[in-house]
Formats: structure tokens, sequence, C-alpha cells
């Protein structure tokens, strides 16, 4: 199921499930998860691309260790907000997903995440190389975590 919206998602989440967030690059899939109570988005990995099949397994795998309920996707707008070929290949991703899970897809606006996740990493004096490895699971995270501060707004700051 694709819930368009954030509060399309919230509505159909099951309740004590953690959600994932991705971050879906043209390379890599970032990875990050809540804590069940969703308050707290954490890091997890990154999954380096090969094919769809393969990397919806990969995908697919993690969700179930991690008993996830929900998935927000990062969408790539434009700065002006409108919507290129990098946000249709992410509903396409979300789209093909969605045939092979019941768990519920929802969207979170990515514009600057990965400035702000790089930001982050700058200021923990984090080395380059390091930052190359963990860049897309920590974007992935401050995705998660803008869809866990509005989730808790909509359930009047308890979730």
């Amino acid at each position: 199921m694709i819930a368009e919206t954030i509060e399309d998602l919230a509505a159909a989440l099951p309740t004590m499930r953690a959600i994932a967030g991705l971050d879906l690059g043209e390379k890599t899939i970032g990875v990050a998860v809540s804590d069940t109570f969703l308050g707290i988005a954490t890091p997890l990995e990154t999954i380096r691309r090969r094919k769809f099949t393969l990397d919806a397994e990969a995908l697919l795998e993690i969700l179930a260790k991690r008993n996830i309920g929900g998935i927000v996707m990062g969408l790539p707008r434009n700065m002006d907000g409108s919507e290129g070929p990098r946000c249709q290949s992410t509903r396409a991703f979300a789209r093909n997903l969605a045939r092979l899970t019941e768990i519920p897809i929802s969207y979170w606006d990515e514009r600057l995440s990965t400035v702000a996740a790089e930001r982050a990493l700058l200021e923990a004096d984090t080395s380059r190389r390091r930052r190359a490895e963990v860049i897309d699971h920590v974007a992935a995270s401050y995705i998660l975590q803008g869809a866990l501060d509005r989730l808790r707004h909509l359930r009047g700051g308890a979730v």
C-alpha cells in the first residue's frame, strides 16, 4: 500500500512497530530505523544497488528482521517543489516494492537531507572516507526523523 501523505501513513501504521526511512540513490539505498515508540531515527546501513529484485530482497530481509511496520522514502523534489526524474524513479521503486510487501509505504520531502547529514558529519570531524561510507544511511535518518516529528505532531505530541 502506498500512502501518498504522512497522514495516510499514520492511519495505516500498526502499533508498537518501528518504521524504516530510505534514502534511494542511483548507486545506494540508505536505511535508517526508528524505535517502536516512533521517536528517534537511527542510521542503520547502506545497501549497494544492483538490480531491483536484489535490492528489494536485501531491503525486505532488513525489514523482516527488524519487524518494520511502515516505510518512509525520501522524495527528492527540486528546490522549487516540483518533481523531476529522480522523484519518478523513487515513486516507481515504491510501486514495485509495494507489490512485494504489505508494509505501508509513504514519502517525505528529502530536500537538503544529504546536505544536513554532510554538515553533521563534518561537525563530528568524520574523515572523508568514513563520510562516504555512512552519508546515505545518515541522510536516511534525517528523512525518517522529519517524518517521525510530523507523526508525533499529528498525534498531539504522543506517538
